[in-house]
């Protein structure tokens, strides 16, 4: 099929789809399916790390179609979020996952002042966890016994982008300047040479020495993380976006070209490259992720690698869209076969920040993206 017709009806089918999805779950913030049907998370678990991709697909479907339902869902789950600013222990790493797909892109579609506090007080969160010895942002919280405050994690470059931002809005160059030394340390600690990436860091908070690497969500120690491989290739991208800074697009080739080379001939990404062969367990949120970043990495790219980075993210859109898709209007999720990682009680889930990759990749591809990074 002619690859334009397909998106378009790819992009009729999420479209079809949402609005009863979404009507059916107004107020929630959801997180996963049971049984096809979305939880919610707006309760106890407001302050989850995924939380602002609901709003990040709203705020796409709202783009796309002017439909009013999604602006008001968006709005109020963003006013939500208020109590995760109030909680210290609630903010973390992820403040660019939470706000730059709700109060950030509020503003910066209409502008409005409340938006733009909220998204200049989860920035200073943010550069408030860096480590300036170690010229890094901290991982996870530790309840204040120190536990891990050497550690860093490589989706913290999907991260930062909430730092660029606060420096356009507000010419302060300490957002720049710790969105920089971060993505330097990441590319120096977490890229091997063959392009695979580690999971999490660990350095001695005192002195900034690098210690040692840790397994994280992938299979083991020196594994390769399907997702941590995406928040790579399309985080050092967003780096480059930001900065214009040759090294950071150089190091998303370089994290895309081992992913190509790892790709399965079915286009279907298993939770590491490295794992067993059984059981054969997959992360569709991987390569939608990969999809989304490879699809920027094209709009920097000249010749046959622009060809080949556009390709590898069509076969996997495509791949995902054939065998991976749940296109039934009675079932809440789209993406099928997610898991949260290797070793986790919950694989062969639905979990809703997949979808959001997803929508936002075919969106790249028709026009109908707002860039939320």
């Amino acid at each position: 099929m002619d690859e334009q017709k397909w998106l378009q009806e790819v992009s009729e089918k999420i479209k079809k789809k949402m609005l009863p999805v979404v009507k059916r779950n107004a107020g929630k913030i959801p997180y996963n399916t049971v049984d096809g049907a979305y939880n919610d998370y707006s309760g106890d678990m407001v302050g989850w790390w995924t939380n602002g991709f609901w709003g990040g697909i709203l705020w796409q479907m709202y783009n796309a179609t002017g439909e009013e339902l999604y602006k008001t869902e968006a709005e109020n789950l963003e006013e939500k979020l208020d109590a995760v600013l109030l909680n210290w222990v609630a903010m973390d790493h992820d403040s660019g996952f939470k706000w730059l797909p709700t109060a950030v892109v509020n503003y910066r579609m209409h502008g409005d002042e409340k938006s733009k506090n909220r998204g200049i007080l989860a920035a200073d969160n943010l550069a408030g966890r860096f480590n300036p010895v170690g010229r890094y942002i901290k991982a996870w919280n530790d309840r204040g016994d120190g536990s891990r405050a050497g550690w860093a994690i490589i989706d913290c470059m999907m991260n930062i982008p909430l730092l660029y931002w606060a420096y356009e809005v507000t010419q302060d160059p300490k957002y720049m300047h710790i969105a920089t030394m971060h993505a330097d340390t990441a590319m120096k600690n977490f890229i091997r040479e063959d392009g695979s990436v580690k999971h999490i860091i660990e350095f001695d908070p005192q002195t900034g020495e690098y210690l040692k690497s840790h397994g994280g969500q992938g299979y083991g120690h020196g594994s390769s993380w399907t997702r941590g491989q995406t928040w790579a290739l399309y985080g050092f991208t967003l780096s480059y976006i930001h900065t214009g800074n040759e090294k950071y697009l150089n190091c998303a080739k370089k994290v895309a070209n081992y992913f190509i080379a790892n790709t399965p001939k079915d286009y279907l990404i298993p939770i590491d490259f490295r794992q067993p062969n059984e059981p054969h367990l997959e992360d569709s949120i991987a390569a939608a992720i990969a999809a989304c970043g490879m699809i920027e990495i094209a709009k920097y790219t000249e010749g046959a690698d622009k060809t080949i980075y556009h390709n590898a993210a069509i076969n996997m859109l495509k791949a995902l869209d054939e065998k991976r898709c749940n296109w039934s209007e009675d079932v809440d999720h789209i993406l099928e076969e997610c898991a949260e990682g290797y070793h986790t009680p919950k694989k062969n889930m639905s979990i809703m920040y997949g979808d959001y990759y997803f929508i936002e990749a075919i969106w790249k591809l028709t026009g109908q993206e707002i860039f939320l990074w």
